[in-house]
């Protein structure tokens, strides 16, 4: 019951993760407000975040495949691709989503949309070249779990909180340097202590909304990892095909850091370096080993 138990165990820690995130943007408005008296501003940042969000909501999977230089994939194409997708999606009881390539030697894969019936599929020329039926059955599956789960509206809620927050910081950082008396002198120990509060939470609310949407996007992972093997009923292809994409060295050259958190490995690499501690905790992906021992845990308890 280990796949089951994980998936489960990550839904609700995600949700956490996500009330964390709005606890920390309405935190930061709130003592910008308090420091330099302008009340507006929580008000501001609410709207300013819809406006995101919708924008974000019906035009982060164009943008995501215009930036990723992704061009549909006919079925004439490759069969085996579309044949695979499309046993996965009946297997899942999931649309099929529109499939799209990418002409990089390196392999990789992402899913996007805003929901199962608007989600689309891209995978690199390399993933294709470099992996066997089974791995690149388990990619497939690993990212139709992401649309079926809804983690790309879920991502894209939370890019919108982290760009937010980030906001809200720069303007606070950039008031400071007009008004250096952010709060009247008449306020005592208390306008004091709020101003502590205010200028811890604007130096270091970057800091954390970044670590807490690495959180989340990490917790997807293992989710649609076990989800995606709950579909093939193999786990070992996609361990397989994790260790491929992870010995692979070659960078994928589309790839920026807006975009690496939607591919199933990071796809910002350099060759022949291991990934320090500091950027180990900055990654936008567990490390594969942890990926590869929950998958073969679960297969094996389960």
């Amino acid at each position: 019951m280990t796949l089951y138990n994980n998936i489960g165990r990550n839904k609700v820690n995600s949700f956490i993760l996500l009330m964390v995130f709005l606890v920390v943007v309405i935190s930061v408005g709130f003592a910008v407000g308090q420091l330099y008296d302008i009340y507006w501003l929580l008000p501001f940042v609410v709207v300013v975040s819809a406006i995101q969000a919708y924008a974000s909501y019906y035009y982060s999977d164009k943008i995501a495949l215009a930036v990723s230089r992704a061009y549909p994939l006919k079925k004439s194409e490759n069969k085996t691709v579309h044949n695979l997708v499309e046993n996965i999606a009946i297997a899942a009881g999931l649309p099929k989503p529109k499939i799209y390539m990418i002409k990089d030697s390196a392999p990789n894969a992402f899913a996007t949309g805003r929901d199962p019936e608007h989600a689309a599929l891209a995978v690199t020329t390399g993933l294709i070249e470099k992996l066997n039926r089974s791995e690149l059955e388990g990619v497939l599956a690993h990212e139709m779990a992401h649309i079926g789960n809804y983690d790309i509206r879920f991502m894209s809620m939370v890019v919108v909180l982290v760009g937010i927050i980030t906001m809200i910081s720069d303007f606070a950082i950039r008031m400071s340097f007009y008004r250096s008396g952010s709060r009247r002198s008449d306020n005592g120990q208390v306008g004091a202590i709020i101003m502590i509060i205010g200028v811890i939470l604007i130096v270091l609310s970057p800091i954390i909304a970044t670590l807490l949407q690495l959180a989340v996007s990490r917790k997807r992972e293992f989710l649609a990892d076990s989800t995606g093997a709950l579909i093939t009923r193999y786990p070992q292809g996609l361990a397989s095909a994790l260790k491929k994409i992870s010995d692979d060295s070659e960078p994928l050259e589309v790839a920026n850091k807006a975009t690496a958190h939607l591919y199933i490995s990071n796809p910002i690499k350099e060759k022949g370096k291991k990934m320090s501690f500091l950027a180990r905790m900055f990654s936008t992906h567990p490390p594969v080993e942890d990926r590869i021992a929950a998958l073969l845990k679960g297969a094996g308890e389960h």
